[in-house]
């Protein structure tokens, strides 16, 4: 293909070409597997630096390679190209009529069209490919941006995704070409060893449940309620508090909301290493409430009447039962874990207890 059909690199003839071989494939050896992983991929790479950078120098040419990916990935690309540069932008996205999107619900209702007059199976294997390409993409698209935008920098994933792993640099400079995104690296970026379809992996399974309670008014008061019952029956063994500080409570701050309620004098601060989950907890707290950005440390219990540790504690949690770093320390465990000089149910249902240990 000559460079000079090509408006940005000579390098986007390689996208081309394999968006090419990708319908090649569709058309001739079709399965459940290669439709989804072809979507996913296809949106990821070819799609993606293609809604940004258009590869060509004539527009018409662009229209016609966004309406041949419209086919490849059964969605017309003018709404995809739409709402993925709205997610740049920040702002929501909003339905615009023009002539290419017509054009290109047309094509993509004609492709499902012809599938579905070609039998049942067919019909039954392009659907169940297309659901799972487009969930491939959306659990992508969440992880790129759970703990705030991260990237990856494994070199096998960005050879074949085309430096797709640099969303740390495309968001700095979204008008990049994927070829020059390692230059933009900082050492300040959030990054994970992991691809974005595969972060779900170092996700710890309880910060999904909380992801899920933040969601959900009915759980939101059932834990509040639960905990409160605990830290109640408890916080009566203790001497005055005055001085609380709470490890890693963020996304949603369950022990910050009871005990300000409990001990509305007591000065409360919260410690969490991720900014996000703060972020997430403070639309529920008010500014009497302290937030700190930092990974716990034995230093941070010094002076505080009282330090609470979550059950998602990542790290040594003996340490907390053998050298308590404050004058006490309520410790978030597991119904079967009973220890420390006191202890409570908090609830059976969510296999969780509160001991209480003093120093």
């Amino acid at each position: 293909m000559s460079a000079g059909v090509l408006r940005h690199s000579a390098r986007d003839a390689v996208l081309v070409m394999l968006a090419a071989v990708h319908g090649a494939l569709l058309l001739t050896v079709p399965s459940v597997p290669l439709i989804a992983i072809g979507i996913w991929w296809n949106a990821n790479t070819i799609a993606h630096n293609f809604i940004h950078l258009p590869f060509f120098r004539s527009r018409r040419t662009n229209a016609l390679f966004s309406a041949y990916l419209s086919l490849l990935l059964g969605l017309p690309q003018t709404i995809w190209r739409d709402r993925h540069l709205a997610h740049h932008a920040g702002r929501e996205w909003r339905f615009r009529w023009s002539k290419r999107l017509a054009l290109e619900i047309v094509l993509v209702v004609a492709l499902w069209v012809t599938i579905a007059t070609r039998g049942h199976d067919l019909f039954l294997m392009w659907v169940s490919g297309w659901i799972g390409g487009m969930a491939l993409c959306q659990l992508q698209g969440h992880f790129e941006h759970a703990r705030g935008t991260v990237s990856h920098y494994g070199a096998p994933y960005n050879l074949l995704f085309f430096n797709d792993g640099y969303h740390v640099e495309h968001h700095a400079h979204p008008a990049a070409h994927w070829t020059t995104l390692p230059r933009y690296v900082s050492s300040a970026a959030e990054r994970s060893r992991w691809p974005a379809v595969l972060r779900w992996l170092e996700s710890h399974p309880l910060d999904l449940c909380e992801r899920l309670v933040v969601k959900s008014r009915a759980l939101q008061h059932f834990v509040v309620k639960q905990h409160e019952r605990a830290f109640r029956q408890l916080l009566a063994q203790l001497p005055p508090i005055t001085r609380i500080t709470i490890v890693g409570g963020g996304i949603f701050p369950r022990s910050a909301l009871v005990l300000r309620r409990l001990l509305p004098d007591a000065d409360i601060t919260i410690i969490d290493r991720s900014a996000d989950n703060l972020r997430s907890a403070s639309s529920f707290l008010g500014s009497d409430i302290r937030a700190m950005t930092a990974e716990y440390a034995a230093a941070h219990g010094e002076g505080a009447d009282l330090l609470v540790v979550p059950l998602a504690f990542d790290g040594d949690r003996s340490q907390f039962y053998n050298a308590p770093a404050a004058r006490a320390v309520a410790v978030h465990d597991w119904l079967w874990r009973r220890g420390g000089t006191a202890s409570a149910i908090i609830s059976l249902l969510l296999l969780k207890r509160l001991n209480i240990v003093v120093r």
